[in-house]
């Protein structure tokens, strides 16, 4: 039988914490917009932290399927670009202490290293964990970006109605450790941010605003918005650009508008997507705003 805290190397001095919120997103998964990714990276470069834990990726990872930069010069290797799977300690703007896990999404044991989590978060009294990403929908970059909200028991939010009935879709270790550690009795809830979905492939900063404005009335934490708010209005900037170049995405992006605008207010729908207006698919409007932005990095 093995031991799950054999995953996990503790820091040396393990602050004592008092029923902290863990705040977790796992690279490897679907993360539309890189809401999660961009959020959680956020975090950690606006306020100082520190490790308080680290996973042995040897026993998590398979390298051969995210193989990591190594860096050879003139005749030999001179470095290599270990990945780390971490647990970190942080104050919120406001002086509230919280935790981060963040790293690659495990390969390999993932119920063994739900298991190691469990025991984290009995060791550092952890009161809640919460996990944002996003998600491809038909939505508009013109409108305020929706959220699917899930959790451990549905008091944790507000019992609030899903867009979503009974589906089946691949796992990640994101959902698994909200699953396992429920069953434990632990509250874990996480937010799925509505991405347009020709958008999804890119970076799209304002969903990651979205995701942490959730976690913030979710959890009470309070992060430094500023240098994100600035990057989602620059990006908006650039797809507007975009936009009013060409004729055809604004037919399409007008459809959709009309669309969730019809859903808005309350009109039967199958989906968003239920009218038959012609438009192009969200690979075809992807494949058009990145042929727009690698112009602007050549220019």
């Amino acid at each position: 039988m093995f031991d799950p805290t054999d995953l996990y190397t503790l820091a040396d001095d393990v602050p004592e914490l008092t029923d902290p919120v863990l705040l977790y997103h796992f690279d490897g998964f679907v993360d539309a917009g890189g809401a999660g990714r961009l959020a959680l990276g956020h975090v950690l470069a606006e306020l100082e932290h520190r490790v308080v834990a680290t996973f042995d990726v040897d026993r998590l990872l398979d390298y051969r399927s995210r193989r990591p930069i190594m860096t050879f010069d003139t005749d030999r290797w001179v470095d290599c670009e270990s990945p780390e799977l971490a647990v970190y300690a942080a104050q919120d703007a406001t002086g509230t202490p919280f935790l981060v896990m963040n790293g690659p999404e495990p390969d390999r044991e993932w119920e063994l290293f739900a298991k190691a989590v469990g025991a984290l978060v009995e060791r550092l009294n952890v009161s809640k964990l919460v996990t944002l990403h996003g998600i491809p929908m038909a939505v508009p970059h013109t409108r305020p970006l929706g959220i699917t909200m899930h959790a451990s028991r549905p008091e944790l939010i507000n019992s609030q109605t899903s867009a979503f009935g009974r589906v089946q879709v691949p796992g990640s270790v994101a959902a698994l450790l909200e699953f396992r550690l429920g069953e434990q009795g632990h509250d874990a809830l996480g937010y799925a941010v509505h991405v347009p979905h020709y958008l999804s492939q890119a970076e799209y900063p304002t969903a990651a605003v979205t995701g942490l404005e959730a976690v913030t009335r979710g959890t009470g934490l309070v992060f430094p918005m500023d240098a994100l708010r600035e990057a989602a209005q620059r990006t908006t900037s650039e797809i507007e650009e975009q936009i009013q170049a060409s004729s055809e995405l604004s037919t399409a992006i007008s459809g959709l508008e009309q669309q969730y605008d019809a859903f808005a207010g309350g009109a039967e729908r199958e989906n968003l997507m239920a009218e038959s207006t012609p438009m192009p698919t969200g690979d075809e409007l992807a494949a058009q705003f990145e042929r727009f932005l690698a112009e602007r990095d050549e220019e």
